[in-house]
């Protein structure tokens, strides 16, 4: 890193590395989840094809901006993880209720669906509590460097540079 940038110290701790790396593994595993209950379950699913498929891009997209260190997407990921949660919860039992007689059967097995069902609304859970944590972490504080700079204009450590005779 060039002397001229600037630096992002809460970026450098490992804490801050390893829950960037979770958040964007549990993206992927969501992404993934949502992807193959959609799929496997796209001859009876009823009205919600494109919200699913539309989730899918948006975890994709929020991952690559996570793994930038964007930390503004934390909390609309926390929003639709809520959500996602919430509609997980209601359509699983619904999946293992396809089990009996007079339903259409999926191209995956309902029960199988079913319980990816329910690893996704795990997958949110964790997915919201790593995105409260990423937040906490301020993943964009920024630190200029200090050449050049006389030494009595930094206020005495207050962080709020003072002019002179203050």
């Amino acid at each position: 890193m060039a002397s001229d940038q600037v630096a992002h110290p809460n970026r450098e701790k490992v804490a801050s590395k390893a829950t960037r790396g979770a958040i964007v593994l549990l993206l992927a595993i969501t992404a993934a989840l949502v992807a193959f209950i959609t799929i496997g379950g796209w001859s009876v699913l009823q009205g919600a094809r494109i919200v699913s498929l539309g989730y899918v891009v948006l975890c994709v997209v929020m991952a690559f901006y996570v793994a930038r260190w964007n930390r503004g997407v934390l909390p609309v990921m926390a929003a639709f993880a809520i959500l996602f949660a919430v509609m997980a919860g209601v359509a699983g039992p619904a999946w293992f209720a396809r089990d009996q007689a007079g339903f259409d059967s999926p191209a995956v097995d309902a029960g199988l669906l079913g319980l990816s069902t329910f690893v996704l609304i795990a997958a949110q859970v964790l997915l919201l509590l790593f995105a409260v944590r990423g937040f906490a972490q301020k993943w964009n504080v920024e630190v200029e460097p200090r050449r050049g700079r006389p030494a009595g204009l930094d206020g005495g450590g207050s962080g709020d540079p003072q002019p002179p005779g203050i």
